[in-house]
């Protein structure tokens, strides 16, 4: 199986509000960047986009580590709470509705389809692609302002 290592990252200013995210997809020697951004959103939703659009470039089953520095969607699957959601038909443990769960429920479907291995950074330290990603996120808000 092919090893695909994925750095994703989402920003937005105001929570909600502009939105961006930016991911960086390393296979083999090819590194490949990506990022986009929402007008009214929030900052979960652009650290799941980051994550969901990097997988969605993969164009075969992979084994995938997938770097981010967000505790909510690193912990959703290490700590299993994504699959609690799952049984509990999308509710958390206090009996709520899971918040983002369209989102959710798409990149749960396409961790299933690679073998995904979710790994915590530390956001704005010295990862230079975590950087990388942040600025990328940035930029894509500052896109977003410029074109209103």
């Amino acid at each position: 199986m092919e090893k695909v290592i994925i750095y994703t990252d989402g920003a937005c200013s105001g929570n909600p509000g502009p939105g961006g995210w930016g991911a960086i997809l390393m296979y083999k020697e090819n590194t490949k960047e990506i990022s986009g951004g929402e007008k009214n959103t929030t900052n979960n939703i652009m650290e799941l986009t980051a994550v969901i659009e990097g997988l969605k470039l993969l164009k075969f089953s992979c084994e995938v580590e997938i770097y981010s520095d967000s505790a909510y969607v690193v912990n959703a699957f290490n700590q299993g709470w994504i699959y609690n959601w799952i049984k509990n038909n999308w509710k958390t443990s206090g009996k709520e509705p899971v918040k983002n769960q369209e989102i959710w429920q798409e990149l749960y479907s396409l961790t299933k389809i690679h073998k995904v291995k979710f790994i915590k950074v530390k956001g704005h330290s010295d990862n230079e692609f975590n950087n990388r990603c942040d600025e990328m996120a940035r930029n894509a808000i500052k896109n977003l302002k410029e074109r209103n």
